[in-house]
């Protein structure tokens, strides 16, 4: 009863918290106290009877019993706290219960979380900004239907300094320890808050889930897939200023530094994201520094105008691309973090393939020449050895245990990924390190305004 004395106290203090009284009530239940347990009961009310008869999992009211204790332990204040716990029980709610008011109203508790179905809520897409309307902020969440907004509650809040601030939600499918990337990621809610009125509304855009209909999110996803495409750009600049900073010590004053002739290909070649938003981000990576060293003076190369355009929480993937080559599934994934943005197939060559981390060292095109030779168009040497991800001229041999060590890869998998990583890059080949998946986009990442990247003073003879 060690938790009932925590929600006891919290119900003196937030009497009109029903979920706080129906989880007061399972602990006196719990304890065998059936008279204080129905009292409890009879406090919460609507929400006692929508969850008794939604059937909902006890490790669910658990979860949220957990939080609202450490939220009690840690003492904050009462109107954070109130507000948080009142989200919580009705973004639960939207999911796993019949919504037990109607589309638009207030609960009777103390926070004003609004609950919309009808559409008249409906999150502006950025099109709607020229006539006043804020421009959302998209992102990506783990999302799997019924427990897929278990993480929404991290979004309140912010530092947005709009009066109304829009979220959108980009919905990533798990796959054991890793969440899985896509530019069409559907969109799955929405949350718009007002800082004037205190609301906030939460839109499901998954029918099943939320049990309704809900607005045509078309615009939305849209805006979502060009955001998803940015992203991956973003990711890619990141990566290549970070692994340049590695090496030379110093930052890169210019995108132009990072696409060089080789071998100063840091970047394979450059897009419009990249040339907009080289500045702001390079500012924000050198801002990150642990050591605050100071920072270096950049300019875009062909502009000394050029304004910091990087959006609200941006970019999204904060943690540099690697890549991981598994031996037993024969895959090849670029991660960022615990996301996979791309899982390829790939030829090895057994335990002629070494297990280890490596660094890709050399970006090369037409490692042999020409394009059709036996190292393809594309050649990424793991650091000073003799093996390296390439193409090859024998594409049946991909998926299998037939080259002398290196990784081979189809054409139009390799050049994408030649486009993707940075000179730089870590590469770690092991076993059991990257589920037996495909991570492939339709539409393929391409950079544009490409230098030379042949290497006339080297005859490549890795171990194919």
């Amino acid at each position: 009863m060690n938790n009932s004395v925590y929600l006891k106290k919290y119900v003196e203090n937030h009497p009109d918290n029903k979920m706080a009284w129906y989880l007061l009530g399972k602990e006196y239940e719990a304890a065998g106290q059936e008279g204080k347990a129905n009292y409890c009961y009879n406090q919460a009310s609507g929400v006692y009877e929508a969850f008794e008869a939604s059937k909902v999992p006890a490790d669910l009211w658990k979860e949220y019993q957990t939080k609202l204790l450490q939220e009690s332990r840690r003492k904050e204040k009462q109107s954070r706290l109130a507000r948080r716990i009142g989200v919580l029980l009705i973004l639960l709610m939207l999911i796993w219960i019949p919504l037990s008011y109607a589309p638009g109203q207030t609960s009777d508790g103390s926070d004003t979380v609004i609950a919309d179905t009808t559409g008249k809520k409906e999150i502006q897409s950025d099109s709607g900004a020229s006539s006043g309307k804020t421009k959302p902020t998209f992102t990506a969440r783990e999302y799997s239907g019924n427990n897929g907004m278990k993480y929404a509650a991290d979004l309140l809040g912010g530092n947005r300094s709009d009066e109304q601030s829009q979220t959108v939600v980009m919905g990533m499918k798990r796959s054991g320890n890793w969440l899985l990337w896509s530019k069409n990621l559907p969109v799955v809610y929405g949350i718009q808050q007002d800082s004037d009125s205190g609301e906030t509304t939460i839109q499901s855009y998954d029918p099943i889930a939320c049990d309704c209909t809900p607005p045509d999110p078309s615009k939305l996803q849209k805006e979502g897939e060009k955001w998803a495409v940015r992203q991956e750009s973003l990711a890619v600049l990141s990566s290549a200023i970070r692994h340049y900073k590695e090496k030379n010590g110093k930052w890169p004053s210019s995108l132009k530094e990072l696409t060089k002739p080789f071998p100063g290909n840091w970047l394979a070649g450059t897009d419009t994201i990249m040339k907009d938003n080289f500045i702001p981000l390079l500012s924000q990576l050198q801002k990150n520094q642990p050591d605050n060293e100071t920072e270096v003076s950049a300019h875009d190369g062909n502009t000394t105008t050029a304004k910091p355009s990087l959006q609200e929480a941006e970019p999204y993937f904060t943690l540099p691309l690697e890549v991981l080559v598994d031996k037993t599934t024969h895959r090849l994934a670029v991660v960022s973090g615990s996301v996979i943005l791309r899982s390829y197939k790939v030829g090895l060559g057994g335990e002629d393939t070494p297990e280890g981390k490596y660094v890709i060292s050399d970006k090369v095109v037409n490692p042999n020449g020409h394009s059709d030779g036996e190292f393809g168009s594309r050649g990424m040497q793991l650091s000073d050895t003799n093996y390296a991800i390439h193409g090859t001229n024998e594409p049946d041999s991909v998926g299998k245990d037939q080259s002398l060590g290196c990784i081979r890869m189809l054409k139009e998998d390799v050049e994408e990924l030649f486009d993707l990583l940075p000179k730089g890059t870590k590469v770690t080949i092991g076993k059991g390190i990257v589920p037996s998946l495909e991570v492939v986009p339709k539409s393929r990442f391409t950079l544009g305004n490409r230098q030379s990247q042949t290497n006339p003073d080297r005859t490549y003879h890795w171990l194919n």
